[in-house]
């Protein structure tokens, strides 16, 4: 997969960005879209589904609560390590970006390669999924299970319509997620103030509040434990979302931490907040026994406003799911950038100046998931996946630590964060296997093993059929798009 500065000797457009090097994606993002895009990543179908699944691998309410709080701080820890590695490597792509600096290629390469065709597309496809269950579910009052067919074709307009949306203009793209960031906000402060107000009503509900404290029957074994935090960190998932897109952050030494910092906590509050509302209001077996529990919530506490759950929440995970694709489809454009994907990845519309063909290949690859895909199956696969990376990328700052500790560094963590957090992946990745080994995590090895192949037929020795050339010139014409350069200064 060769890689090319050549530029067409054609006029520019107005409004196309240049640099030394080319076209570039412009930087539209400040400090609050940097808050709103994190925020309206992590905040999605999680904390309306996930309850019940942590629950029923903790046993307990108090335990869950538990690991909720656990889960934000781990993800806080994680975000401070990787505002670090973005100080270092000022550059898009996170995770990708920073092993491929450190380790070099192959080891960057097996990470893009379950990034691109498994991870991103993957969390793209359940969170799709989740919205439309909710967006669906009001047409089909009192239906237990509701048609595959209309959920799967929901959940694909769902996906072409953010290939859209993104493929138009960045800025619109920014714009649409600040606007779904404050509807999910205001619909996890609903159901807060609806706890606060069904507390109120009486010792019952005193009760259940401290009933929501309770350990009983807290399992003790360590796999239950680590699916119950992989169901908890799919709800936090998204808090490295600007790293992905540092090349389109304004001021990015300053914005990228405190961005972080505002959001991560303010993420965490609320989950929190909301679990402890729906344990006031459902029992745990009521929890357990519900697909929806945010509606069920609602039906309880709401009345006939009811049905403003089930609109609030789709909302909030197409907010989710577009923060995730606007994300993911940079990562595969610097990858294509660096040589480790197709060429045609790593262009941008001449005039638009979005990644059109990333984003293109983004939706494919996650139209391809959604088909056969189930919720729970895709968050423990992702969140597998996930943290092998992240334990990956945690070690690149330990290493850089001791290897380069001349580096200019404008932000810097205790050593003991980036420590904690290896530990915590490493715990996350093994404990399953050991405890609970399943026939899934063979898949993933064969999967990472055919990423070897890959690499040394395609990267390693540049084989590259000719039909890929002479596709890539029809396409880079049929999408006006043009090669890119780094935006780094």
């Amino acid at each position: 997969m060769e890689r090319s500065r050549e530029r067409d000797g054609g006029e520019q457009v107005a409004g196309q960005e240049r640099g030394a090097g080319g076209l570039r994606l412009r930087r539209e993002i400040g400090l609050w879209s940097g808050v709103s895009l994190i925020i309206g990543s992590m905040v999605g179908s999680g904390i309306f589904m996930s309850p019940q699944g942590i629950l029923v691998y903790m046993g307990s309410p108090g335990a869950s609560l538990v690991v909720w709080a656990v889960c934000g701080l781990l993800a806080t820890l994680s975000a401070l390590c990787f505002a670090e590695l973005g100080a270092l490597v000022p550059e898009s792509g996170g995770e990708y970006a920073y092993i491929l600096h450190t380790f070099g290629s192959l080891p960057a390469f097996l990470v893009i390669y379950t990034f691109v065709l498994v991870g991103r597309p993957a969390s793209i496809a359940a969170i799709s999924l989740s919205f439309a269950e909710y967006a669906v579910a009001p047409f089909y009052p009192g239906c237990s299970s509701l048609p595959q067919a209309v959920l799967k074709s929901m959940a694909v307009a769902c996906i072409l319509l953010l290939l859209l949306v993104n493929c138009w203009s960045s800025k619109l793209a920014t714009q649409l997620n600040d606007v779904c960031t404050v509807a999910k906000v205001f619909s996890l402060l609903v159901i807060v103030v609806g706890g606060v107000v069904v507390l109120g009503q009486g010792r019952s509900r005193t009760e259940a509040l401290l009933s929501a404290f309770a350990f009983h029957n807290t399992t003790q074994q360590t796999g239950r434990i680590s699916m119950a935090f992989y169901q908890g960190l799919w709800c936090f998932d998204g808090w490295n979302t600007l790293n992905y897109v540092l090349e389109e952050l304004k001021n990015p030494q300053q914005n990228l931490v405190w961005a972080l910092m505002i959001a991560i906590p303010l993420v965490t509050g609320l989950y929190l907040l909301v679990n402890i509302s729906y344990l006031l209001v459902l029992s745990p077996n009521e929890i357990l026994s519900t697909d929806a529990m945010a509606v069920s919530w609602g039906n309880q506490v709401l009345g006939a406003w009811a049905w403003l759950v089930p609109l609030a929440v789709a909302l909030s995970t197409f907010g989710s799911a577009h923060g995730t694709f606007f994300s993911g489809s940079r990562v595969c454009y610097v990858a294509a950038r660096e040589g480790h994907m197709p060429r045609l990845l790593s262009m941008v519309h001449t005039r638009r100046l979005t990644p059109t063909p990333a984003l293109v290949f983004t939706m494919a690859v996650t139209l391809v998931l959604v088909i056969p895909g189930n919720f729970s199956n895709i968050v423990n696969f992702f969140s597998f996946l996930a943290w092998v990376t992240y334990g990956t990328t945690i070690s690149c700052l330990l290493y850089l630590r001791m290897k380069k500790k001349n580096l200019p560094r404008p932000y810097k963590v205790p050593t003991v964060v980036p420590v904690v957090v290896l530990l915590a992946s490493l715990y996350l990745v093994l404990a399953p296997i050991i405890d609970h080994p399943q026939i899934e995590f063979l898949y993933i090895f064969l999967f990472l093993l055919s990423g070897f192949l890959v690499y040394f037929l395609f990267v390693y020795f540049q084989h590259q059929p000719k039909c890929l050339q002479t596709a890539t010139l029809h396409l880079q014409l049929l999408l006006e798009v043009a090669p890119a350069a780094k935006n780094v200064d």
